[in-house]
């Protein structure tokens, strides 16, 4: 890492001094003081609630502080809005991306900042200087392809591709690894530092404290509004950065699961020949077969896009599988008469669902009706057709204070909440039913590490409470921790099943490319592992960390 990215005599690209930002009686921002060099790549953490979004959205325009003074590139200025951010050369990507899925990709770069009054002209504008973009970048998109038809990397390469079209210097990130893969991530980091080696200054919102040593030059440590540590990268561990984070000593992991007791449990869940076909015809599930014993937690381990979401919505009742059935819970179904999800949650079958905004919540609602959705018909919260509101707003304050959901405020709308926020809220709602079935996806995607020991914690409790649970993650670490048995999915196909005690991320990495099933892999070739090392775990060959470290990343 060159020390032209760290220099104090580097010039500055932003300075924020003194910023202050409250939203009613919540401090979001205390007079943060934040320099960043030009020409680097600058990480900042912290727990969900530390400030660090609002922080940038200050940056953006989105907000404007209470008080506190901006400058960029050594210039003071005042930004009201995020068209005068854009003005000065600020872009931003958000978490959730701000595209139009029925529009093309050249289109939505297009939307806004037309060239032209004919539309075909702007197009061509545009297209020319797209593809020059890319050429300089490494950022290839299909310009021609409708945003919906887009894998997620690419998506968030086309964000990336708008702001640098609109003339951006400076390139603010929010999560960008949270719904990549590690192949993504490896291709992702490549882009960004090459444009960092061509001038540009980028900040990176994130929670993956591994990647932020792995990929930045600085680093600022946000906790409870204000900023408590600032380094440069190589000169911190993983370790000192997460008890930074939440501002206390992080617990030792427990030793792996693998509960053999259970090997004799009764089967809550099992399914036989699931087969499903999307909207497009293409088959995303292939003779799915499996059983779910009580008092256990099964991971679902594969690279995202091989069927893993289309599995969880299938077993949850939200689709309807074209073949195959599924006893859950003493009660059998067939393709032809499925599992209704009312009816699942009245039998006890939780679901967390992957996309928290799809699937999880009504952003539009107040986070008390986010946090019964689905559990509005029990008796303690309706009285004949009325809706018994004061009583879901005082268990909704009280799921907040046992799972700690930033800010405490039942009232205040579920879009205000930042993303590892709104999981907790989805969590807490589903984990509160004592479910007998939890099906749960990517539960601690956009958490931060402190929420992430809680949420373990509170996986393995309910699995000793005798819940039977389905995990699917793509963080293989998270997979490793928490099973005690892991499958393999991979286009579709189950390829391997292991216990946890024969499992570690090169064999499971094998099985992630494997096209046929298999229980205990073949040994494996090198060219082949060098291969998969990539696509399994994202690499930090450049982290510095020490054994502590290793074992709570």
């Amino acid at each position: 890492m060159s020390d032209l990215h760290t220099s104090p005599e580097s010039r500055t690209a932003v300075r924020l001094s003194r910023i202050s930002k409250r939203f009613g009686a919540v401090q979001a921002n205390a007079d943060v003081d934040l320099r960043i060099v030009q020409g680097t790549i600058h990480g900042i953490v912290g727990e969900n609630g530390a400030g660090k979004s609002t922080l940038m959205s200050i940056l953006y325009g989105f907000y404007t502080a209470d008080s506190g003074e901006i400058e960029v590139e050594s210039k003071p200025v005042k930004i009201k809005n995020s068209h005068e951010a854009i003005a000065l050369g600020i872009g931003m990507v958000h978490q959730h991306f701000m595209l139009v899925d029925n529009l093309s990709a050249l289109d939505n770069i297009v939307l806004g900042v037309e060239t032209s009054l004919l539309l075909a002209n702007a197009q061509q504008d545009a297209r020319t200087k797209l593809q020059s973009l890319m050429q300089e970048t490494g950022l290839t998109v299909n310009l021609d392809t409708l945003v919906e038809d887009l894998s997620v990397g690419d998506r968030q390469r086309l964000e990336i591709l708008k702001a640098l079209h609109r003339g951006a210097r400076i390139l603010i990130l929010d999560e960008p690894t949270a719904v990549l893969t590690a192949q993504e991530t490896e291709q992702l980091f490549a882009v960004l530092r090459r444009l960092r080696e061509s001038g540009k200054t980028i900040i990176i919102i994130t929670h993956k404290l591994k990647e932020v040593l792995a990929l930045c030059d600085q680093v600022t440590v946000m906790r409870a509004g204000r900023v408590v540590h600032e380094c440069a990268t190589q000169d911190a561990t993983v370790t000192q950065l997460a008890e930074a984070m939440v501002g206390r000593k992080l617990k030792s992991p427990p030793a792996r699961a693998g509960h053999d007791a259970n090997a004799n449990a009764p089967a809550r869940l099992q399914v036989q020949g699931l087969t499903y076909r999307d909207v497009h015809g293409v088959q995303r599930l292939d003779g799915i077969g499996f059983a779910l014993r009580s008092g256990e937690i099964v991971g679902v381990a594969g690279v995202a896009g091989n069927g893993q979401t289309e599995l969880l919505e299938i077993l949850s009742g939200m689709k309807r599988p074209a073949a195959g059935s599924m006893s859950v819970l003493g009660k059998r179904y067939s393709a032809t008469q499925w599992l209704d999800p009312i009816a699942a949650r009245d039998m006890g079958l939780a679901h967390v669902p992957e996309d928290r905004h799809e699937r999880g919540m009504v952003l539009q609602f107040g986070a008390w009706e986010s946090a019964v959705l689905g559990y509005e018909r029990l008796a303690a919260y309706c009285k004949g057709w009325f809706l018994r509101s004061s009583v879901m707003q005082k268990d909704t304050n009280d799921l907040m204070q046992r799972f700690d959901v930033r800010p405490p405020n039942p009232n205040l709308r579920s879009s205000k909440f930042s993303g590892g926020n709104q999981q907790k809220l989805i969590l807490a709602r589903e984990f509160n039913q004592a479910p007998k079935v939890l099906l749960v996806g990517q539960p601690t995607r956009g958490v931060d590490i402190g929420a992430i020991e809680f949420i373990h914690e509170q996986l393995r409790a309910l699995r000793d409470a005798g819940c039977a649970i389905l995990l699917v993650s793509t963080e293989l670490e998270e997979i490793l921790s928490l099973s005690d048995r892991v499958i393999v999915m991979n286009q579709g196909h189950i390829t391997g099943e292991l216990p946890v005690a024969e499992c570690d991320e090169k064999n499971l990495g094998l099985l992630m490319v494997s096209q046929t099933s298999s229980v205990h892999p073949e040994p494996p070739v090198l060219s082949i592992v060098e291969g998969v090392e990539g696509l399994a775990v994202t690499s930090t060959s450049s982290v510095r960390t020490d054994e502590a470290s290793e074992s709570r990343a």
